[in-house]
């Protein structure tokens, strides 16, 4: 039996022509779905077709669901409604879907109306492309429980769109798409007016949400379910108007819209909070006209704030109203007491994690900027008569290599190696540790100020192995280059150990602590807001990328590479072994008066160019490794609100499964539930019967 393909025929088409035109775009858009989008759908209709009849696959109602209802999906959807979209897959009425009757529905689904395709597909039982009030009818009563509030199809409202006179006319496609946009809110009028048995324009809590539970109830959380009956706190009187549930409705109605003011006005928020008239002066700048009234926004934050509408709220506070799925933090868990009792296990062993990703991280960032490290650019003194070695950068990398070769280029590394892992894993650590406590656990805040001191407590607490790490270092680069001038053998890592001493390798340490701890003092915080405030990182649950983080991390390390040059020219001058000829420094203050007096100002940032280009892709390689080795498997984020808005799945068709049921629920949260045992679901139409 051949599938219909065609689309039906609407009272409101305006010829044959356009019938045929529509008819040939459908088929081909069938026809020319992509490959790999039908290798997909195959692949799915196979890992769920279990009934085989005549050597074909199909899908029953069940298989059906599993095929098309969203996994782990953020609603409270009941898997009973996606039954729905079966009713309408199964053209035949044989209670089986077969693998063309699966890419007709999974082709309809990608239609922009999909939802109210959907509907008028269900309700039109007879096939005949229009829909009667009696059809109208039939198919909402089946559907709602008879406990339901009644509905009056006879009303004004109701024969507005269909007639005056019963079954003198019907509904086409256009316009029923337009009665089912209004439905919703003439429920709650008639809802409001069954239940106001004094007709004085209020009702009781309880009765306020049994009308909401009915329209809307699939949308909220069962924390805002509980507290409906609060309502009544906003005004005094104990009782619930009609103008704060014809506001309340107009909030659950506009959730998405909601859901996308907080979002951006807790993300541009200095504090990432946000009061009532923060969110109306942000809906108001967010459109052309006014989305939502001062009730409206006071309703929001009365549930948010469970009852303080007052008070500044994160997002996380709104996730309760946002997310239908929403559960007590001691609802989620029944293991908390345990998890409280290893906290401090747990603390200790994630410091250990993080202090080893650190290191590795250090590691592969040293490693790739290891050759353009020309610490001795710094180091040469324009005074002494012979001492101009190099020109510029590029002279010096042109003589190490024509007198060295490319092992020049990885002189100390050794030593850089054994030394940068701790040093690297104890500033990232720290900094993690430090920030991590500032941190406001609601929204993932943390004050500029603890910023800073959390860079800078990092940065200064690296000095115990940067500085003996980089006396070594020097004093191996520099060996390299003398030891071919002045014909000596250059000397090894442990000679200079031996030679210095203990005390001998941290000269200089005052010269290291005044250049480390303002660089990183300048580079966490300018790495963490170019993430947060360019890249938008976190913004509608945004995860950067490969070129976002490596940019992040670069241009971060560039000012503070720049500007703590200085610092670093005097702790390379303090700890290089002085020759014949050059001056002597007797201390940090010494060294800046000589140097500033004997060679000019410039000489303070001698190298700074060298610095950035160096410091710049190594914390930028040396963030990126962390950051990626910090995901898995231990990854400690602040708290994050997942909502139908900002969840990311892989199979488009499963989302659009979903919203392709939008339209019905909204004439009943339970719509669907009372006839999903029911099969087939529509009546035969007269030819069928015949």
């Amino acid at each position: 039996m051949m599938l219909p393909l065609l689309p039906t025929v609407h009272c409101d088409t305006q010829a044959n022509s356009s019938f045929t035109g529509s008819a040939l775009k459908t088929v081909r858009n069938a026809v020319s779905t992509p490959e790999n989008e039908l290798r997909r759908w195959r692949r799915v209709f196979d890992a769920n077709a279990k009934v085989v009849v005549n050597g074909e696959k199909y899908l029953d109602p069940e298989n059906f669901v599993n095929a098309i209802a969203p996994r782990g999906d953020l609603s409270k959807i009941g898997r009973a409604q996606f039954a729905i979209l079966f009713r309408v897959a199964d053209t035949s009425r044989r209670g089986l879907v077969s693998w063309d009757d699966f890419t007709v529905f999974e082709t309809m689904l990608k239609r922009p109306d999909a939802d109210y395709w959907i509907a008028f597909q269900y309700f039109d039982v007879d096939n005949s492309g229009t829909i009667s009030l009696d059809e109208f009818k039939n198919v909402f009563t089946a559907n709602v429980n008879s406990s339901a509030i009644p509905f009056d199809f006879e009303c004004d409202w109701v024969k507005l769109y269909l007639g005056k006179k019963n079954g003198t006319r019907v509904l086409g496609y256009n316009e029923f798409t337009q009665l089912m946009k209004g439905l919703q809110g003439e429920r709650v009028r008639q809802a409001f007016q069954y239940l106001d048995a004094n007709q004085d324009g209020f009702i009781k809590p309880d009765q306020f949400k049994q009308i909401i539970l009915e329209i809307a109830g699939h949308k909220l959380s069962d924390a805002v379910v509980e507290r409906l009956p609060t309502l009544c706190t906003l005004t005094p009187g104990g009782r619930i108007s009609y103008s704060e549930v014809v506001a309340f409705h107009n909030v659950v109605r506009e959730m998405d819209m909601v859901e996308r003011i907080i979002r951006e006005a807790t993300a541009k928020s200095k504090d990432g909070r946000i009061d009532q008239s923060d969110f109306l002066n942000h809906a108001s700048i967010s459109s052309r006209y006014s989305l939502f009234t001062p009730m409206e926004a006071s309703i929001i934050f009365h549930f948010a704030g469970r009852g303080s509408a007052e008070k500044r709220l994160a997002l996380v506070d709104f996730a309760q109203l946002l997310d239908p799925r929403w559960k007590a933090p001691h609802e989620e868990t029944e293991v908390k007491s345990v998890s409280a009792q290893m906290s401090f296990l747990n603390g200790f062993l994630q410091s250990v994690y993080n202090f080893a990703q650190g290191g590795i991280a250090g590691a592969f960032g040293a490693t790739i900027v290891y050759p353009i490290d020309m610490g001795v650019m710094q180091n040469q003194r324009s005074t002494v008569v012979g001492q101009m070695l190099y020109k510029n950068s590029f002279d010096c990398a042109r003589k190490i290599f024509r007198n060295e070769g490319f092992i020049g280029f990885y002189r100390g590394l050794g030593p850089q190696l054994i030394g940068v892992a701790p040093e690297k894993a104890i500033k990232l650590t720290v900094n993690d540790f430090v920030r991590q406590r500032a941190m406001d656990p609601e929204t993932g805040r943390i004050k500029l100020i603890w910023e800073l001191i959390a860079g800078g407590t990092a940065g200064g607490c690296q000095v115990v192995f940067t500085n003996p790490l980089e006396i070594v270092k020097i004093r191996l680069q520099v060996q390299g280059e003398t030891a071919r001038v002045e014909g000596a053998a250059p000397k090894g890592a442990v000679h200079i150990v031996r030679q210095l001493g203990i005390l001998g390798l941290y000269r200089g340490a005052s010269a290291c602590l005044l250049r480390d701890i303002p660089f990183s003092a300048i580079y966490f915080p300018t790495y963490s807001h170019l993430k947060k405030d360019i890249f938008h990182e976190g913004y509608n649950g945004k995860q950067l990328s490969f070129l976002e983080t490596l940019g992040s991390a670069a241009i971060a390390g560039m000012p503070a590479a720049y500007l703590t040059t200085p610092a670093d020219v005097v702790k390379t001058r303090l700890q290089v072994e002085a020759r014949k000829g050059q001056s002597h420094y007797k201390g940090l203050a010494d060294a800046f008066v000589k140097i500033y007096r004997e060679e000019g100002f410039k000489a303070l940032f001698k190298g700074g160019p060298a610095r950035v280009v160096r410091s710049s892709p190594q914390f930028g390689f040396t963030l990126l490794a962390y950051e990626y080795l910090h995901k898995y498997p231990w990854e400690e984020k602040p708290p994050q609100v997942q909502t139908a808005l900002t969840s990311r799945q892989d199979d488009i068709s499963r989302i659009r499964a979903r919203n392709a049921l939008k339209i019905l629920l909204d004439v009943h949260g339970d719509f669907g539930r009372r006839a999903a045992r029911f099969t087939p679901p529509f009546v035969p139409s007269v030819s069928e019967q015949a």
